[in-house]
């Protein structure tokens, strides 16, 4: 029994683990650029308004959490 609790005690760890990481995100942020890739005037530009709308979105959700967590308590 103990052998169970213990593994999936490891499995919501490596689940929580994963559910934080910015493996993708920050793949896409901070990526080598393709040495063979032909560049693109119209395939930067979409990676670039896609790279804003991220980051507007993350400040959109840190204001949400400020205006609704930590403000009320103030």
């Amino acid at each position: 029994m103990r052998l169970i609790k213990t593994n999936a005690m490891e499995e919501n760890k490596r689940s929580w683990k994963e559910f934080f990481s910015l493996g993708e995100v920050g793949g896409y942020f901070f990526r080598k650029k393709d040495p063979n890739a032909k560049p693109d005037f119209t395939l930067r530009a979409m990676h670039g308004i896609n790279k804003i709308s991220i980051v507007v979105f993350l400040l959109g959700v840190l204001y949400l959490i400020f205006k609704l967590v930590i403000k009320p308590n103030l």
